[in-house]
């Protein structure tokens, strides 16, 4: 059996960042008081708290009782403190579609929908951002919601997921801490949707069990090119029973068919001012235009003799399976193909479950998994105003159901007849079925009821490290800069500092790097760490986003810059490359109406060269023409468009009389790479297209100033 740990994951005596009790001077900094001035946590009744950091289990890796009346008053206050949007994952958008079976799965699962081959299930999905408000902007910093709703025909199944396979917790008591660190500072409401604050830092300096997701948050999948092109996870490990009460453990993972993308901090900055609403426009565009984007499900599959010699406990929602150690294997695919008809009715009012699972799936002992499940009903109650939320549309089920339920405020439907209760002897109502019925699998738990963590729990750095190592160069440099960013924006220097001494934990290099930027004058020591940094994890490809890259255009957009006069040879040909492509593109012209080309016809402009700037397009084309020069060269706009295209490590096609405006923009003859190509004719423009599927080039990256 484990060993009992201390809440801050030490087995000694050694006092951690949980042990410290500190306070802010007149000035702001932190210092450390004496124990006996520190007023007592107490819950709203008043009753001394004994633990807030770990909630009451049996044993240090058994399930959340539901006795623990601290955390029940703790998530139950936090459910319900604001109206009427999420508290968290406001700002959200959803489509309709549909989830098809690739084979039977009956071997691992009794679950409906898994039995027979092709079936279709119809599913709804809402991506979301964790921080912000509802008016918040599509591109900040976050992690990104992915969450899953399936309407089998044995009721609703809901993977609550997001696009980090980890969390910032290993409990779900922390859940309101962190979230109130994250969201805008109590005194100032401000900032909004971002991290790059005192709060959000002071807390996670505090709490090292942090440090795998900090890496995550600050690579570049916290910034998202599109929902199309980012994977989902479903966070936890859970069980699939088969109909022997045979039990497999599983993490859920969605792998997107265009494969992954995200985009430099820089251009997020520039999208979120251009396009506040751009993961959104992206979503209805490729849905309303036939492009159904599409995911295959994938599912890590290990039993109990693996998870026992695993090198980390699989309950501990902060560490992850190496996809070269357990293989995803593909069971199906997620497509959506309808937008809702009303955004409010459906996606605004869609509630969420982890508790959702048909017969078939059932849950681990993860502390955070069993405290959402505990959590979420609190919410759909508060947000939508009723216990009869599941009368929404959106949230019934697509198959037969049957209860007792009754009344309550908008109550829709009611049992008929006269028995409103069973056993009753008139023969109404439905009944249990113990053949088809939810059946939680017959684990054995044991050990004492005590508020512990288990000490398979303690490890905060190994995986942290592992994820960073990685990452390729350019990945690693970027977690840097946002680490950087990040920390300059917080204010009290002891933050910093601790900050540092955690990263120390992670990379020496990656430390010092961010310590030199934010110029520390003197590194700090390491972190006390429950346990030493694991320097023997192999590096996991599947972590980077650049060595899974697509090596195809598909999907992705093309934003073409034209003039008066331009080609129109070259246009057509780059036109029906991209349509070949399975991607799109957009014409950008000093006018919103557009421009005649070189044969005469007229080209219609999607967007005027003020309102489209290149930071919405994975790759431009400059046709201007010779005669129009003279006014582009006097558009600014035009030469941020150039110029933020060449640093933003894009592909940039032009034609020969475009040279001047990329001169302008500051790229000479000696800056143009192989990332910069000539359109002579329709056959360059062929050769430029087939080497979008790069998407970027990176080696420039190194070499160029952001303007």
């Amino acid at each position: 059996m484990a060993k009992a740990k201390r809440p801050n994951g030490s087995t000694g005596g050694v006092a951690t960042v949980h042990d410290q009790k500190l306070a802010r001077g007149e000035g702001g900094e932190l210092h450390q008081i004496a124990a006996g001035d520190v007023p007592v946590l107490t819950t709203a009744q008043g009753g001394p708290v004994s633990d807030d950091q770990n909630s009451l289990k049996i044993g240090p890796r058994g399930p959340t009782l539901i006795e623990d009346f601290h955390f029940r008053e703790k998530i139950f206050h936090f459910d319900h403190e604001r109206i009427p949007e999420r508290v968290v994952h406001a700002r959200g958008y959803g489509a309709h579609g549909f989830f098809e079976n690739y084979k039977s799965l009956s071997k691992y699962t009794r679950a409906d929908l898994f039995q027979r081959e092709g079936e279709r299930t119809p599913a709804f999905v809402r991506f979301s951002t964790v921080a912000g408000s509802k008016g918040s902007v599509d591109l900040a910093r976050d992690v990104r919601g992915f969450a899953v709703k399936l309407y089998t025909q044995e009721g609703n199944w809901d993977i609550v997921g997001n696009n980090i396979p980890v969390f910032f917790i290993q409990d779900a008591i922390k859940f309101p801490d962190i979230i109130h660190a994250v969201k805008e500072e109590p005194d100032c409401a401000f900032p909004q949707a971002q991290s790059a604050h005192d709060n959000f830092w002071d807390f996670i300096s505090l709490t090292p069990e942090s440090m795998h997701m900090i890496m995550w948050v600050m690579s570049d999948r916290a910034i998202p090119r599109s929902f199309r092109f980012m994977e989902g996870f479903g966070v936890h490990t859970f069980r699939l029973v088969n109909a022997k009460n045979e039990s497999t453990f599983v993490k859920f993972h969605w792998k997107p068919k265009l494969g992954l993308q995200s985009v430099l901090w820089n251009e997020a900055v520039k999208i979120n001012g251009a396009d506040p609403d751009f993961h959104r426009r992206d979503l209805w565009t490729s849905i309303k235009s036939g492009n159904f984007p599409e995911w295959e499900l994938q599912l890590q599959l290990f039993d109990q003799n693996f998870a026992d010699g695993f090198e980390f406990d699989v309950l501990d929602p902060t560490k992850l399976i190496p996809e070269e150690l357990v293989p995803p294997i593909p069971v199906g695919r997620l497509v959506l193909d309808r937008m809702p008809d009303n955004f409010f009715a459906e996606t605004e009012q869609v509630a969420f479950m982890t508790q959702n699972v048909p017969p078939g799936i059932d849950f681990s002992n993860d502390p955070l998994l069993q405290g959402r499940n505990f959590s979420y009903l609190d919410t759909q109650l508060k947000r939508l105003g009723s216990t009869n939320f599941t009368h929404i549309p959106i949230n019934a089920p697509k198959c037969p159901f049957a209860h007792f339920q009754q009344d309550g405020h908008m109550a829709i439907r009611n049992p008929v007849g006269r028995a409103n209760y069973q056993p009753n002897s008139f023969g109404e109502g439905p009944r249990e079925s113990p053949q088809r019925g939810f059946t939680s699998f017959a684990d054995v738990e044991e050990g004492p009821k005590r508020r512990l963590r288990a000490e398979s729990f303690a490890d905060h750095y190994s995986q942290a490290r592992q994820f960073f190592i990685s990452q390729t160069m350019g990945e690693q440099r970027h977690i840097a800069n946002a680490l950087t960013f990040e920390l300059s924006k917080v204010k009290t220097p002891v933050i910093r500092e601790r900050m540092i001494s955690h990263l120390l934990n992670i990379d020496e290099t990656l430390a010092n790097k961010v310590g030199t930027a934010l110029g520390l004058k003197n590194m700090p020591k390491p972190a006390d760490a429950a346990m030493p940094t694991r320097q023997d994890l192999e590096p996991s490809p599947a972590l980077s986003i650049v060595e899974k890259g697509p090596q195809r255009f598909e999907g992705r957009k093309l934003g073409i810059l034209i003039t008066e006069g331009t080609d129109a040879a070259i246009l057509n040909a780059l036109k029906a490359a991209v349509a070949k492509a399975g991607a799109t593109f957009e014409i950008i012209a000093p006018t919103v109406t557009g421009a005649g080309a070189s044969d005469g016809s007229w080209i219609d402009a999607d967007q005027m060269i003020d309102g489209g700037p290149s930071v919405l397009y994975d790759a431009v084309a400059l046709l201007a023409a010779e005669g129009a020069m003279d006014d582009l060269m006097q558009e600014s706009t035009a030469r941020d468009f150039v110029a933020d295209a060449y640093a933003h490590c894009k592909f940039i096609a032009y034609v020969e009389t475009a040279l001047p405006l990329l001169e302008k923009a500051g790229v000479m003859s000696e800056d143009l790479d192989e990332g910069c190509i000539s359109l002579a004719g329709a056959k360059e423009a062929k050769a430029f297209v087939e080497e979008l599927g790069k998407l970027r080039v990176w080696g420039r990256e190194p070499n160029v100033k952001l303007p």
